[in-house]
């Protein structure tokens, strides 16, 4: 139910400036005219719920998974420009000038002075701009620190510009109570930045960890280990993952999204596996033992605990494998005695991580560039795999726990529900945040 009241929720917090709006705003105006100023009023609202669905929340992801929370940021975003490129183009005809006497409440008028237009203007363009490079990161060459850097300060100037020109040059905007509604919720959206940015990290700054271990797993694939430093360390469950800062202050924004692959039952320590890929993780077999680091969170919906299933399948692909590894390991850990199946995909054979460990269990390993002597599957993690590994009894029972690159959790999804498997028992994750 946790998704219903989600998106109940999202879309009451949205609508209730329109709401209000309507209730104190006097007569109404030509249709249009009143069109114009609903989708203004709806891109603001959503623009500043926007703060509140990428501000890791954990009572506001928990549940649903914070990748489906950042998942609707991106959907909202773009709806949100959507309205705001056709509001201001509803008003052609409307007569427009300064505060006419016959017209107190401007309801026949649109403002031409600059200063609210200006601001209009500027948010405006702005929106387009952090929306396209959003969509466009992975293409553009430049630094996740610096796009982060950049979409949040853009952001908060998009906030602060649209609440002056909405209360400056909106007719509803201008009314008291709509101006301390807006006022509100601009407040809670900056507070959320300073939530991120300024408390978690003093938060984190109090609870440092440091490196104790930096393994080398396959050609691209490191074990990183890091231990509490000065307190018990974190509790978190088997599968989840947290946001990893090693070699940089707490208010850096030098941080990246990691699942963790130990057991909550070895002790404090957690380990990482990280694959070489991005400008932090090309460096981390070079990161020192004793390296102070920081985690926020735990995160993550991947979790199996009180679920009551006959069987756990685990299907992760290359370092998909790592929150898959976790949950292995808690039920071998707490003799947990169901059956347990896991499919394990990578490109060559010497990108295997940790084999003696899953040959321990049932495992099927598949490789996309077989060597001519390998002996088990070959090709990519598809539907017809999945209609030869698992029984119609075992889709239908046991618990899916997934995660990999998007289109193998597409096909594996799409067709494990096209054979009877309940969405509820297909638990993925995705992280591919712009």
């Amino acid at each position: 139910m946790k998704p219903h009241f989600l998106i109940v929720g999202y879309l009451i917090a949205v609508a209730l400036p329109l709401a209000l709006s309507w209730w104190f705003g006097g007569p109404m105006r030509p249709w249009h005219e009143e069109l114009a100023s609903s989708l203004g009023i709806l891109a603001f609202s959503m623009i500043l719920m926007e703060f509140i669905l990428s501000g890791r929340f954990k009572r506001l992801s928990k549940g649903v998974g914070l990748d489906t929370t950042m998942r609707l940021h991106q959907v909202m975003a773009r709806a949100a420009l959507v309205f705001a490129l056709i509001h201001p183009l509803l008003y052609q005809g409307t007569p427009s000038g300064g505060q006419r006497p016959w017209d107190p409440t401007r309801e026949l008028t649109v403002t031409t002075d600059f200063a609210p237009l200006a601001s209009g203007i500027a948010a405006y363009l702005l929106l387009a701009a952090l929306v396209l490079l959003a969509i466009g990161r992975t293409k553009l060459d430049y630094k996740y620190e610096t796009w982060r850097l950049l979409h949040g300060v853009g952001a908060l100037l998009i906030a602060v510009l649209l609440l002056h020109h909405t209360v400056s040059a909106g007719r509803y905007g201008s009314q008291p109570v709509m101006t301390a509604v807006w006022l509100a919720m601009t407040a809670v959206a900056v507070g959320s930045l300073i939530s991120v940015y300024l408390v978690v990290p003093l938060l984190q700054k109090a609870r440092p960890w440091r490196v104790t271990g930096v393994v080398r797993l396959t050609p691209r694939q490191w074990l990183l280990t890091v231990t509490p430093k000065g307190h018990p360390g974190l509790c978190y469950q088997a599968g989840q993952f947290v946001w990893l800062n090693v070699g940089r202050s707490p208010f850096s924004l030098h941080e990246h999204p990691f699942s963790i692959c130990s057991s909550p039952g070895t002790g404090p320590d957690i380990s990482f596996m990280i694959k070489e890929l991005g400008d932090f993780t090309q460096t981390v077999g070079r990161i020192p033992t004793g390296t102070l680091a920081y985690l926020d969170g735990p995160y993550g919906n991947l979790s199996i605990e009180g679920r009551a299933e006959p069987g756990v399948a685990l299907i992760a692909g290359g370092v998909g494998l790592a929150p898959l590894l976790g949950i292995l390991r808690q039920m071998r850990d707490t003799g947990d005695s169901r059956q347990v199946k896991v499919i394990y995909g990578n490109r060559m054979v010497d990108q295997i991580a940790f084999r003696d460990e899953l040959d321990a269990v049932d495992t099927l390993h598949v490789l996309q560039e077989p060597a001519d002597d390998w002996a088990g599957e070959s090709g990519l993690i598809d539907a017809a795999l999945i209609d030869r590994v698992f029984s119609e009894q075992q889709i239908k029972d046991w618990l899916f726990v997934m995660c990999g690159p998007a289109s193998m959790m597409d096909i594996v999804e799409h067709r494990l529900i096209e054979r009877g498997t309940p969405s509820h028992r297909i638990l993925s994750e995705r992280f591919d945040y712009d």
